[in-house]
Order: structure tokens, then sequence, then C-alpha cells
């Protein structure tokens, strides 16, 4: 890829059905690094890459079919959400590119809300800091009903929620790294929520750059502690992992996505990581490499 290469990393609320998840990424017209897709979650993050002006219309037709194929005031699953495209954020590799990512993501923001009638959040550095956590807090209802009562606006599009695509989060950002982690029996989801709150940014563990939640994996039959590591340099893996190791055993962690390889560096090889990949093995294959969800 070129030095002004980007990535957009679309969350899609549909993380169960093989077929329609492999549908759903086909639709996205931009070179596709990875599939990642979660059935407890009912979640499936892509990993596209592009050059500035080519990925906004890309992530417009993907849209655009996901739009038609999830219906999210439908959907089940552990993960919190607003929208059948949950997040579709711009990252850039370089701070050199970053101007470019805002930009980028601005006129995403524009066409999802003028071709296809959604309205747009803006969060992070576009939008004063403003997290994701902030805006899907309760859920589309919650949501809705603080566009009614609460004076929040969207960013861009209608002040009502799709009927059934609800909302979509957009931003420009460098990588983060979406980490999560399975707790041994008898851990229950109550552990695991507490672990959250005492490894996230503010809480007990002095960490920084860290967003975590405590969920429980039916079809695992384990709690995990499912984070984003905003800043993988201030925040390596290693010491998130010895920070939730002090309040319970680990079994296994799993990588959504893809990551900077320097994430890794220090992490005990003894911790089996499910889908471990870097952003830069996958940029330098041909054709990319995806995993799907089980059928």
């Amino acid at each position: 890829m070129t030095a002004s290469a980007l990535l957009a990393v679309p969350n899609l609320s549909e993380g169960c059905d093989a077929e329609l998840i492999d549908e759903l990424a086909r639709a996205f017209d931009a070179r596709l690094l990875d599939v990642h897709a979660d059935p407890d979650h009912n979640r499936s993050v892509l990993t596209l890459a592009g050059a500035p002006g080519a990925l906004a219309p890309a992530l417009l037709e993907g849209t655009r079919a996901a739009i038609r194929l999830i219906d999210v005031s439908r959907h089940e699953g552990a993960h919190p959400r607003i929208g059948a495209i949950d997040v579709a954020p711009i990252v850039y590799l370089q701070e050199s590119d970053r101007g470019a990512a805002c930009a980028e993501a601005l006129v995403l923001a524009d066409l999802f809300a003028e071709r296809l009638e959604l309205p747009v959040f803006l969060y992070g550095a576009l939008a004063g800091g403003r997290t994701r956590a902030e805006l899907r807090r309760g859920g589309p209802a919650a949501l809705a009903e603080r566009i009614v009562t609460g004076g929040l606006r969207p960013d861009f599009g209608p002040d009502q929620l799709h009927p059934t695509a609800g909302a979509v989060l957009v931003a420009a950002r460098p990588p983060l790294v979406a980490f999560n982690v399975e707790l041994a029996p008898p851990a229950t989801l109550a552990d695991a929520r507490a672990i959250a709150a005492a490894i996230r940014e503010g809480g007990a563990e002095g960490l920084t750059s860290v967003r975590a939640i405590g969920v429980w994996l039916a079809g695992r039959g384990v709690a995990q502690v499912s984070m984003n590591v905003e800043d993988h340099r201030a925040m390596p893996l290693a010491t998130v992992l010895e920070a939730i190791a002090r309040h319970a055993t680990v079994t296994e962690a799993e990588l959504v996505g893809l990551a900077p390889r320097a994430a890794f560096d220090g992490f005990p090889e003894a911790v089996v990581v499910r889908g471990r990949a870097t952003i830069e093995d996958a940029l330098n294959e041909g054709a990319g490499r995806g995993q799907q969800a089980p059928g």
C-alpha cells in the first residue's frame, strides 16, 4: 500500500449468519484485509484498505447493503449497538495522514446522511472527545428518546433513527486494539463486569486508554472482558493482561480485527490469542485474510 493508504473498520450488527456476512463483506468495494465475526456478540468487524477519496464511496455501497439485510430492531447480542452499521471509523496509520482521514470521515458522514438518510453521530477527535459509549448507552431506544426530549441532534442526517438501521457512529482515529480476554470458571458475568470496571480508564487498576465491558458468552459458557485499547503504546496488551490476571485466571484471549505489531511487544507466549494478526502483515499479503463465523 502507498504511504497515503487509509483503513476503514465498519462494525456490522450481524455475527451469526456466515452467508449473510460474506455477502455484506463483498458489498464493500475496497480491499478486504480481515473479517472477524462473533456469534455471541452478534457482530462482525471488517477491515478495509484504500486511498483517500476511495474509502467513503466503498463504505457507502456496503452500508446500503447492510440497511437492506440487517434489522437492528430485531438484533440480540452481547455487544452494545445503535445501528446496523454501528461504527464506521476511518483509520490513519501515520500522523501525516490524519488530515486525510478526518476529511474522509466527514465525507463519509455526509454520504450516509444524504444518500442513505441515516443519522450520523461523530465521536472522538471530530466531536470534542465524545465517546462511543456515551452515544450507545441504553441502546437505540434511549438514543431515540434523547433526540426527542434531551436536545441531542445528529451531526449529519435526519433527526430520527432509521426504522431498521438505527444510526451510525463515524470517527477518524489512529489504530486501536479490540481485545477480549476469557476468564476461567467459576467466573461469572458479575465478575467480568467488576473486572471491566477495575481496568477501564479511571478504574481501580489505574490503566489509561482502556474501554472495557463484561459480557457472558453463551456459546462458549464463559465470562469475558471485552476491551478497546485506544493507545497500545501507552498501554501495552501485556500490561492489560497482567491487570486482569490480578482478579481472575485467564484462559484465552482474542484479537478482534487487526492490531499494530507493536501492540504485542512483551506479550506472554503462554497465553493463546485467537485471531492474532497484524495490520502490517495484512497489508503485505496479496489476498488479505478472513475469519468467518461458524455455520
